[in-house]
């Protein structure tokens, strides 16, 4: 029993590492009508920011996350008003390999800046806890409760203010969106940069258990992207339980049955639900009217 509850445990941070970068590329896709491949690049292009920031200043590590994902705002209202914007009337494929291109970019100018060298980001508190014969370390619980008051806050912030209210019609539809007065430029620039700042923040609660470099955030920007597809592009809050679900399944995988072979397994289950469920688990069958 105690084996179980470390996975869970383990699986509710590992899921809101996926989740909060699910939520950043959904915020795109409903806003932009464009899949954002260059998620992971940019927060860990704004990772390695924080992670110098802390390195010169000697700044606690909760702090630099802040400055992080201030850093990462500013990349994405950069990358907004520099590329996206100029893309608007571009067609939704052509966008993505624009984005395909910003990986190539940042991938680029992350080692002239900063080098090639993998950098260590310190733990945001440390000490561990017992959990029922489990054992959960203090940065691990701040990383799950962080990650779910920050996706609560922005799921209430989606259905209860004017900015959610503007955010919902212009992924409802952009024309009637500014027919009705809605900045959407404004506010697809907001979701650039608020979705790098998610991905920012997923990598730095990632950083301490591996390291800061070029490839960290590959893994997790493919599981946030199956998290999308499994929980349904349709919905907000679709992508960020399907991450959760993915993290439980990955790790109860890779325990009980291979640690080799959990991924390809993973995968296959993901095909399997996806089979019959071709809109994901909370997606909707759109349907136009002639």
């Amino acid at each position: 029993m105690s084996i179980l509850i470390q996975i869970l445990l383990n699986s509710l941070e590992t899921g809101g590492i996926y989740a909060l970068a699910a939520l950043g590329i959904i915020l795109i896709f409903r806003t932009s009508n464009t899949t954002n491949y260059a998620q992971g690049t940019i927060s860990m292009f704004n990772a390695f920011v924080a992670t110098y920031i802390i390195i010169g200043t000697g700044f606690p590590a909760w702090l630099v996350a802040i400055l992080g994902m201030l850093s990462a705002f500013a990349v994405g209202v950069l990358v907004d008003r520099i590329v996206i914007s100029k893309a608007i009337k571009v067609h939704p494929v052509s966008k993505q390999i624009i984005t395909l291109g910003l990986i190539m970019i940042f991938l680029g100018v992350a080692p002239m800046i900063f080098g090639t060298d993998p950098l260590q980001y310190p733990r945001f508190i440390y000490g561990s806890h017992k959990i029922a014969d489990a054992t959960i370390s203090y940065n691990a619980i701040v990383n799950i409760i962080v990650g779910i008051v920050i996706m609560l806050v922005l799921f209430f912030m989606l259905q209860k203010s004017k900015w959610g209210l503007s955010v919902r019609a212009t992924s409802s539809n952009d024309i009637v969106a500014r027919m009705m007065g809605i900045p959407t430029p404004l506010i697809t620039m907001g979701s650039w940069a608020i979705a790098a700042a998610l991905g920012t923040l997923a990598a730095l609660m990632l950083a301490p258990t591996t390291s800061v470099n070029l490839s960290m955030m590959d893994g997790v920007q493919v599981i946030a992207l199956l998290a999308c597809v499994l929980g349904g592009f349709q919905t907000f809050y679709g992508p960020v339980v399907a991450a959760y679900l993915i993290g439980i399944a990955s790790n109860l995988i890779s325990f009980y049955i291979s640690s080799i072979w959990s991924d390809s397994i993973l995968y296959l289950l993901i095909l399997a639900v996806i089979l019959f469920k071709p809109n994901g688990l909370f997606g909707k069958k759109i349907v136009k009217k002639v």
